[in-house]
């Protein structure tokens, strides 16, 4: 039997999520609802968010063990007031980059990411508009697999 490759690997590895972020926050800057709040980001952000996402799908823990954890990821956006059209918009300039650099279009693979990108942009407005991260400072990164389709047809 075959088994089913991570999201992270169907993507392509590391260099895939890396090029996404770096085309992705390069538009984020250019974009005047989400410039004013990206604008003060370090040099790493990007590298940091790729990893993050990353390993979520599957790929090495470099983000938990090297750069952070779930619940520090949740603290960074504590205080952020993000609306529902920043959302929206991190969401669109995701997915158009996305689609440029040619990540995996096939249904299965953009269910399990858009699928990710909605719960983590919703958690995001969460704790963006508290000022306390009411999450346990233990919460184990979060995990995200295929969901029901299973894995990509081959």
């Amino acid at each position: 039997m075959k088994q089913v490759p991570t999201l992270y690997e169907w993507a392509g590895g590391m260099p895939v999520f890396e090029r996404l972020t770096t085309l992705f926050y390069a538009k984020v800057l250019q974009d005047p609802l989400l410039e004013p709040v990206f604008k003060h980001m370090s040099p790493e952000h990007q590298r940091h968010v790729a990893h993050f996402i990353a390993e979520v799908f599957g790929g090495p823990a470099f983000y938990s063990t090297n750069e952070g954890s779930h619940f520090r990821m949740i603290q960074k956006h504590i205080g952020k007031h993000l609306t529902e059209a920043h959302r929206k918009q991190w969401l669109l300039l995701l997915l158009e980059t996305a689609d440029e650099i040619g990540l995996p279009d096939d249904p299965e693979f953009r269910s399990a990411f858009v699928a990710y990108l909605e719960w983590g942009t919703r958690i995001a407005i969460l704790n963006s508009n508290t000022s306390d991260n009411i999450m346990n400072p233990d919460e184990p990164m979060p995990t995200w697999g295929w969901g029901v389709p299973g894995g990509p047809y081959q």
